[in-house]
């Protein structure tokens, strides 16, 4: 029988959520190790001894959570994911788990701090967080990165993401789920553009929309960008 998941909590630090590495209940997790401990210093002990119930894909199997941040930060792709806050949108923590998914560089989020992390299953532990109070925050960073801001919605005049060349730099971003991007952040993109759809509703899902996007860019640079 699997270990009983348990939670320790934990704490923002420079963007990333510091915690002990704990065991979640998952499909695909592991019991304890069965033989001679494998060496190294990204492996944890409690884990090997205990198991790793976590929603982890097998090359991380017993590794520390520093170890995979680390390992992650030699390899995440140079897109950015940003996500408009003002009402506590619920698709935030979904957004999060995508962007852990597809190696985004950085998730933003602009508006409130606090978001339900329900969505992200815990991936908010290994993926970069960083909060802007305004979208005048965000476009600064943007600024002083150098990289282009890529909103995505479905407003006059925007361009079909399937024709679109993205940057291999970028910061997408996506607004809140119903009353979509803001129309300051509207204005403070470089380009804006729409997932062409083909049946009678109006706009798709904002996390399913951020994850089309993530899986677009990667189809045109996951070469490219040593994946």
């Amino acid at each position: 029988m699997l270990p009983q998941a348990t939670d320790t909590g934990g704490e923002w630090e420079n963007g990333l959520m510091t915690a002990s590495p704990t065991p979640e209940h998952s499909t695909s997790g592991v019991g304890p190790w069965v033989g001679e401990w494998p060496e190294g210093d990204h492996y944890d002990p409690e884990l090997l001894e205990r198991g790793d119930t976590r929603n982890v894909i097998d090359r991380y199997r017993f590794w520390t959570m520093a170890a995979i941040v680390a390992d992650l930060d030699q390899h995440r792709h140079p897109f950015h994911v940003a996500i408009e806050n003002w009402q506590h949108d619920l698709n935030i923590g979904s957004i999060v788990r995508s962007a852990n998914a597809f190696a985004a560089d950085t998730v933003h989020i602009v508006g409130r701090r606090r978001w339900n992390k329900r969505g992200a299953m815990v991936t908010d532990r290994y993926q970069h967080v960083l909060h802007h109070p305004e979208v005048a925050d965000l476009v600064e960073f943007a600024a002083e990165a150098q990289i282009p801001i890529i909103a995505i919605d479905n407003v006059p005049g925007c361009v079909p993401m399937e024709t679109f060349e993205w940057p291999e730099r970028c910061v997408m971003l996506f607004g809140q789920e119903g009353p979509g991007l803001s129309a300051e952040a509207i204005a403070a993109a470089d380009a804006v553009l729409e997932i062409t759809q083909y049946g009678s509703t109006r706009s798709i899902n904002a996390s399913a929309a951020a994850a089309v996007s993530m899986f677009s860019w990667m189809m045109q640079h996951r070469g490219a960008a040593g994946a």
